[in-house]
């Protein structure tokens, strides 16, 4: 019996090709491991998809780099469902399948936190609809359920009637929100909060390149450790502790809206990147929070 599995995906549990996005991938795992190795647990990798892994035979799963659950979101749901009976997930699994979907943000909106305005699509409607509705001139379209800037794209009105194929094609496979753009996005970046414990530990600034609005490195961002402000700290702290159960471990994604204000862009409750690398007491602590639960 395994005491934890650190969960991952098929791309990264064995992989043979090491870059430097997988390299980082392997290592944020290999620091959570060995903190809770140096705990005195038994700890294994493991893709969340093998078909080979007894879920029984583990007490407890942590959600890491399950990064393709997404594009296998049917197979990860029912996967969840058959699992969280076998094993004990962190963060809990009810709280993992309400974090799939991006309407959470309206759970914080209704609680006064301010978000980036959002327009869910709950009916097929066109684009040009929606932007002249909330009177918006700028749009970010994504599907609900998606990471990594998956299926997103920014859009202009003067441009919105040649994406109304695209916008229809989405919302025939899946639900979507459209987002207003918010501008500061290019000059100031996005700001992730790491909270372990409900306590902000570090934090970090992806930028986008030039040309691009997307901050991820994926598509050629840069991110760097980020000194965050006493207002950042108390808004993503607040954040957190708004969720219930409060979780283990969370990432707070945060920018300036239009109007220079603080907002939630997203809450990471799944498999959210920890940055360890940028501080690597962050996975010892993380480690620690895990053993409060375990006894």
């Amino acid at each position: 019996m395994l005491d934890f599995v650190i969960l991952t995906e098929d791309r990264y549990e064995s992989p043979q090709n090491v870059g430097w996005y997988v390299q980082n991938v392997l290592q944020e795992d290999k620091l959570l491991l060995d903190a809770l190795c140096n705990l005195g647990f038994s700890v294994k990798r493991i893709s969340w998809s093998s078909k080979n892994f007894d879920w029984s035979k583990a007490k407890f799963a942590i959600f890491r780099t399950t990064w393709d659950y997404f594009e296998r979101y049917e197979e990860f749901i029912r996967w969840l469902k058959s699992t969280s009976i076998k094993t004990t997930f962190i963060n809990p699994h009810d709280q993992v399948v309400w974090n799939l979907d991006k309407s959470y943000l309206n759970y914080f909106k209704e609680r006064g936190i301010n978000i980036v305005p959002s327009f869910f699509v709950n009916k097929k409607i066109s684009l040009e609809g929606v932007l002249n509705l909330k009177k918006w001139n700028d749009v970010v379209i994504k599907p609900v359920v998606s990471a990594a800037a998956w299926n997103t794209h920014r859009i202009k009105k003067k441009n919105v009637k040649n994406s109304e194929g695209l916008f229809m094609a989405l919302q025939n496979s899946q639900k979507m929100v459209v987002q207003e753009f918010q501008k500061n996005v290019l000059s100031q970046g996005e700001v992730s909060m790491i909270v372990i414990g409900g306590k902000v530990t570090h934090s970090v600034l992806k930028r986008a390149k030039d040309g691009d609005y997307r901050v991820q490195d994926d598509y050629g961002g840069t991110v760097g450790l980020y000194k965050p402000s006493a207002d950042e700290i108390l808004f993503s702290e607040l954040i957190v502790s708004m969720c219930r159960p409060i979780p283990v471990y969370a990432r707070v994604d945060i920018i300036r809206d239009n109007e220079n204000k603080l907002a939630l862009s997203e809450l990471e409750l799944i498999e959210p990147e920890l940055w360890f690398r940028f501080n690597p007491d962050a996975a010892n602590l993380l480690a620690k929070e895990i053993e409060k639960i375990y006894y």
